[in-house]
């Protein structure tokens, strides 16, 4: 196991609530920001006024990935006044399966002993071993949990199914390095669905663009600013109002895609769009084929048209391509201009 993987952990948090409703950020290990806190204290479920428990939420704040698990406590337990908490596990990588399997493990450890420190010695040991191992909290292994499987765990076939042709829109967005906002009141319907749409550019195999849980706060939104294109999800309908924030709206319950008034020139469609619509709704229809399968199928499409793209690039000097080039090839108007948004995307434009 690469000693890299196990140093991905950046902290683990404790905040409780307790029998007067008080909702408190009560510990950590070794240090989290004033301002990443307050942050994390929005995201646990613990401070809002709904009654509703979210079992476990991610998300990414400047550049740092946090997991929140959050437990009612029940009789019989040491936690006298404690009424529910929360670990809040920060990192440097997105893979929500291997942080909720720790964090199940690290609750269960304070559930019995009710004492921070039990946790600490955990953390250390997933820290310095990759391993924690306990007979009556459950083991977690941390080379169980392969970055790929957490790329893989989101479903485009459930996107296609709930989009059809339009998730074309999505695929485009994503290729020209858009900003994508999705609502949804649900957090969890939004995390399902948002984590599967960067596997729509699989050659990237970037999913720092995920941002998955944000709320319309000033610090969250200016540091989603400073991102050149993002996959946003928001719990609030008040973003539908929010045009400064996305090229590409996503109405999760209505299944409703919307391009904004500014970004339709560069969101033009054509017969090149309606090819790559037509070939991902095939592939995710086909029953025989898994969603890995359909992100390979995307992947080797996505692939001729960048392979085409660099070839007419190589044509041009410094191996950039220019639209007096792309201009020459009389290609239809709207394969033009999304293979000239696109060459600057993959930075293969002259400027």
């Amino acid at each position: 196991m690469a000693v890299s993987e196990t140093q991905l952990m950046l902290s683990v948090g404790l905040i409780e609530k307790d029998m007067n409703g008080d909702t408190l950020w009560v510990w950590c290990y070794p240090s989290v920001s004033t301002e990443l806190r307050e942050v994390l204290l929005r995201k646990c479920c613990l401070t809002s006024d709904s009654a509703v428990l979210h079992a476990f939420v991610f998300g990414q704040y400047c550049r740092t990935w946090y997991y929140v698990s959050t437990v009612d406590v029940q009789e019989p337990t040491v936690l006298k006044k404690v009424t529910h908490f929360s670990i809040v596990i920060t990192a440097k990588d997105f893979n929500p399966e291997k942080y909720a399997a720790f964090s199940r493990v690290l609750c269960r450890m304070y559930i019995k002993h009710g004492n921070p420190v039990k946790m600490m010695e955990g953390y250390i040991a997933v820290l310095t071993k990759g391993i924690c191992q306990s007979d009556e909290n459950g083991s977690f292994l941390i080379k169980d949990y392969d970055v790929r499987k957490a790329y893989l765990a989101g479903s485009i076939k459930d996107v296609v199914s709930k989009f059809g042709m339009e998730t074309i829109i999505l695929y485009t967005a994503l290729m020209l390095k858009k900003r994508i906002v999705i609502y949804h009141p649900r957090v969890e319907a939004l995390l399902e669905f948002t984590r599967a749409l960067p596997a729509l550019t699989w050659h990237r195999k970037d999913w720092s663009i995920l941002h998955p849980y944000v709320h319309l706060e000033d610090r969250e939104l200016e540091n989603l600013r400073m991102c050149t294109g993002y996959v946003a999800g928001f719990v609030d309908p008040e973003v539908t109002n929010r045009s400064d924030l996305f090229e590409v709206f996503v109405n999760l319950p209505d299944s409703e895609i919307t391009i904004s008034q500014h970004a339709k020139e560069a969101m033009a469609m054509g017969k090149l769009h309606k090819e790559i619509g037509h070939f991902i709704v095939q592939s995710a229809e086909d029953n025989d084929r898994t969603d890995v399968q359909v992100i390979k199928d995307i992947s080797m499409k996505t692939k001729e048209i960048l392979s085409n793209l660099v070839s007419l690039a190589k044509e041009g000097e410094d191996a950039k391509l220019t639209l007096e080039a792309l201009k020459q090839r009389h290609f239809p108007p709207a394969t033009e201009n999304f293979l000239f948004h696109l060459a600057a995307a993959e930075q293969l434009l002259k400027i």
